[in-house]
């Protein structure tokens, strides 16, 4: 019965860490961020993602296209790096990391407001490490992008994110992520 007892425990542990290693921490200038990602719906993505932000490359990127009731789009950790030698406002948007393009992992979870969903060129396999959350559920997306997470907590934060100008959401002055990490 102890032996039993014992086993239930660690299956129990185990879980529970295996949930928080799929619960990021996003800071931002107004406050903490929690998302949970979905590895059973897009694996790749979700490890690409956990590896950039682990890795500290999202931290000082900007929020450089943020279109109002639409979405927050950042991840150039190329060009996009506010603490980077290479960071150049006008051309955030147009990198990546130095790993390869992903094969897309379309789901039918739809785009709802605080969904995390890979940005990419018109070509479907070629997200890397650019991303953006829903402001409001944007249906017109769904199956053409990758969803890999969503906001559980925090979203208030994420709507002061400044936003751009014009129809491509051009920000000027833009917002940056401080940090992210797994729970």
């Amino acid at each position: 019965m102890k032996k039993f007892f014992f086993i239930l425990l660690i299956c129990l542990f185990s879980n529970q860490l295996l949930a928080e290693e799929d619960i990021m921490i996003l800071k931002l200038k107004d406050g903490i961020v929690k998302i949970e990602l979905f590895p059973e719906v897009a694996p790749k993505h979700v490890e690409r993602f956990k590896l950039l932000a682990n890795s500290k490359k999202y931290d000082g990127v900007v929020f450089h296209r943020v279109i109002e009731g639409f979405m927050a789009q950042t991840g150039d950790v190329e060009f996009g790096n506010s603490l980077n030698d290479k960071f150049d406002i006008t051309k955030a948007g147009t990198g990546g990391s130095d790993l390869p393009d992903l094969k897309a992992e379309f789901s039918d979870v739809p785009h709802l407001r605080g969904t995390l969903s890979m940005a990419r060129s018109q070509d479907p396999n070629s997200a890397n490490s650019q991303f953006f959350i829903c402001f409001a559920d944007a249906s017109h997306l769904d199956r053409n992008y990758t969803v890999f997470g969503k906001v559980l907590e925090g979203m208030e934060f994420i709507d002061n994110i400044t936003r751009g100008d014009g129809p491509n959401g051009a920000v000027k002055n833009p917002d940056v992520i401080i940090s992210m990490r797994s729970k």
